[in-house]
């Protein structure tokens, strides 16, 4: 099994894990959604994505985002994230933007 799957795997089953103690997801609702959240990662880095999300108040949200080098302004400092947030560009706001892992719908 090589070292770049086994890490990936780690990664996905922490997040389930996490969803299920903290959100109260089954298992099978934690696991499809951190497997969406890692494909949205990787999607984000190669173009502009469309996706949707459930906002803090329960709306659905529709976000056009990337985290493409030429895509997004050079930062002049970081700023710490939480590890349960995605982080992102949204193309249509021209700001960064941040929501809940757990509450990611879906990739359109």
């Amino acid at each position: 099994m090589s070292t770049k799957f086994r890490s990936q795997m780690k990664e996905v089953m922490q997040m389930a894990w996490s969803f299920v103690r903290k959100n109260g997801y089954s298992m099978s609702e934690a696991l499809k959604c951190a497997w969406t959240n890692i494909k949205l990662r990787a999607l984000l880095h190669k173009k502009v994505v469309e996706f949707y999300f459930k906002k803090t108040d329960g709306t659905l949200r529709q976000a056009f985002g990337t985290l493409m080098s030429g895509r997004i302004p050079e930062t002049k400092g970081t700023k710490k994230t939480a590890d349960n947030c995605q982080v992102y560009w949204d193309c249509e706001k021209e700001e960064w933007r941040c929501f809940k892992k757990c509450n990611l719908i879906k990739i359109a």
